[in-house]
């Protein structure tokens, strides 16, 4: 584990957010720009810039990751973070592996078949921890990691989605 103590890098924060908490509330944004290729585009999320293409099932190169990888990356990145920030929060010294895989039907994005559905169907998460732990502890460490976990939570719990179209 790394030398840097997180409650100590979160306390000042977590003071903060609750003596003023529209502090805590931020936005994140992520713009998909085309690319010359129209099956592939960049996702600029303000600190990175991401490649993204079409699943080679639905056409694209094949090259670079496609939607799906990005939203199943997203939860394996924030279940893996959270879980470890709640073993650090615990004093627990743990190796934390997550992977998230799911099932999706092309026919659907292809617009094949209408009854088959757009999206994933299923999604799995497999989380490995290799350390010792008793079971109290490991119960709360699952508990708080899916509770806290951004991706994992917006996921289980979807916002309603504003959309709005520019026509230029």
């Amino acid at each position: 584990m790394a030398d840097i103590d997180l409650q100590e890098e979160q306390e000042p924060l977590k003071s903060e957010y609750t003596e003023d908490p529209d502090a805590a509330r931020i936005t994140l944004t992520a713009t998909g720009e085309e690319q010359d290729d129209v099956r592939a585009c960049s996702v600029d999320i303000g600190r990175a810039i991401y490649e993204a293409e079409l699943h080679e099932g639905a056409g694209g190169p094949g090259g670079a990751a496609c939607s799906g990888d990005l939203l199943l990356g997203a939860l394996a990145a924030c279940s893996q973070l959270t879980a470890q920030a709640v073993a650090e929060n615990f004093g627990v010294d743990v190796d934390i592996t997550v992977e998230a895989s799911g099932d999706l039907d092309l026919r659907g994005t292809l617009g094949i078949e209408d009854d088959v559905p757009v999206g994933f169907e299923d999604i799995r998460l497999d989380v490995s921890v290799d350390g010792d732990l008793d079971e109290e502890t490991e119960a709360a460490l699952q508990k708080y990691t899916e509770r806290y976990c951004v991706v994992y939570q917006t996921l289980e719990n979807p916002p309603v989605i504003e959309t709005e179209w520019a026509f230029e």
